[in-house]
């Protein structure tokens, strides 16, 4: 997939509603997992990332910054991101535990 070509979100898109389910692409541009849930709005904001597993199965969750991850639109307007991190990088973070 050519993201050269994709719209990049502006801060104010950077909405939990939109980035919510989003796939993330690593440096391969290999699938990494997806959005899960965001914390904040705008620039500030956590992502927090289901790595790997399938349908949420197995699945890790990471938290990241926002402004590592380039959040843009496709050529049918779907939320995606792409990051350089790979994989293996992401999935040896710490477990994003829920505070309750």
């Amino acid at each position: 997939m050519d993201h050269s070509k994709h719209v990049r979100l502006s801060p104010d898109e950077l909405t939990p509603s939109l980035l919510e389910g989003a796939t993330i692409y690593g440096a391969d541009d290999h699938k990494l997992g997806h959005v899960n849930h965001v914390h904040g709005s705008g620039t500030a904001s956590q992502v927090i990332i289901d790595v790997g597993g399938f349908l949420g199965i197995g699945a890790k969750p990471v938290a990241v910054s926002v402004t590592e991850l380039d959040f843009m639109r496709d050529e049918q307007g779907s939320v995606h991101a792409v990051t350089t991190w790979t994989k293996e990088q992401l999935e040896a973070m710490p477990e994003h535990r829920h505070h309750h």
